[in-house]
């Protein structure tokens, strides 16, 4: 019987991640995937010719230079907040905060991954790719991050590169990122961020207050949180039809986006209204959803 219970005691007690599932964790797939759809959007949308002589072999080299870039970048941010991520339940268990890997090899491995993914975009792609990427990678880790723990306007600060994986598809398929096409994409990533993250800082607000990240004003009624989901939310709506038109889309492509904009305006103002946790939750789910759908009205809508 001891052995037995041994046994089934041991059954139980999950293993410990292996080195490449850390090393895969440190990389934030679950946002990379997010950026490859957008990065993909933009490529799609930006490259001036059809489907007809199409380069793919492009599209590849953009899509991974961009991943390895924001594999980096994201290995690079647990770098640089592995004693803060140690006070948060739902951090702590990351792979530097735990102690599984060492501080000096997570920064050496994003360092490592951002210059390969950056040198590959120049060498294989363009110049301009390269650059809009090592700009997203130098803004998020030294004006977004640090100000995390200075002022809830880091959220706004964090837009900006958070906006940047479309530019850097465009200007991989076009050269350039001159048009007004680019950055309407530009602005609609941009604004889908607020009531995407301020779902995510409401649900685990007092993570962030423990690890003393100010995401979310003092005083979580404020006007302050209602306005930054509310205003982006509204203005997200109409420009996700500038989008469209701008795509010189149909009438099926301006219902679908009505829909999905509603949708995500209905759980924005439910939020800011009630703000609870199912609230938040369900507008997180509803940002999740309406990104990659949108992204994809338009590419389906490419004239």
């Amino acid at each position: 019987m001891a052995i037995g219970s041994t046994s089934v005691i041991e059954l139980v007690v999950p293993a410990e991640p292996s080195l490449l599932a850390d090393l895969w964790t440190l990389t934030k797939p679950e946002v990379n995937f997010l950026i490859l759809i957008a990065a993909f959007t933009g490529f799609y949308l930006g490259y001036p010719g059809n489907l007809n002589g199409f380069p793919f072999g492009r599209l590849f080299n953009a899509l991974f230079g961009t991943l390895l870039v924001a594999s980096g970048t994201g290995a690079l941010n647990q770098y640089l907040e592995s004693r803060f991520d140690a006070r948060m339940r739902r951090t702590c268990r990351r792979p530097v905060p735990a102690g599984r890997i060492r501080p000096l090899a997570a920064q050496w491995f994003g360092v490592a991954l951002a210059t390969g993914g950056a040198v590959y975009l120049l060498a294989t792609v363009n110049a301009l790719a390269s650059l809009l990427a090592v700009l997203t990678l130098l803004s998020y880790l030294f004006v977004y991050t640090p100000l995390k723990r200075k002022t809830p306007l880091c959220t706004l600060a964090g837009a900006f590169p958070g906006a940047m994986p479309p530019l850097i598809g465009w200007a991989a398929a076009a050269g350039s990122i001159a048009g007004s096409n680019a950055w309407i994409l530009y602005a609609v990533l941009f604004l889908w961020q607020f009531p995407h993250f301020m779902a995510i800082a409401w649900m685990y607000r007092e993570d962030y207050a423990r690890a003393g990240y100010l995401v979310l004003p003092a005083n979580c009624q404020s006007r302050f949180a209602t306005w930054q989901i509310l205003l982006p939310s509204i203005a997200l709506f109409l420009l996700s039809l500038a989008a469209v038109a701008a795509n010189r889309g149909g009438i099926v492509q301006y219902f679908v986006t009505v829909i999905l904009a509603s949708g995500l305006s209905y759980y924005a103002a439910r939020h800011a209204s009630l703000k609870s946790r199912t609230t938040a939750r369900a507008l997180l789910k509803a940002s999740i959803v309406y990104l990659p759908l949108e992204f994809l009205i338009l590419i389906l809508g490419k004239r």
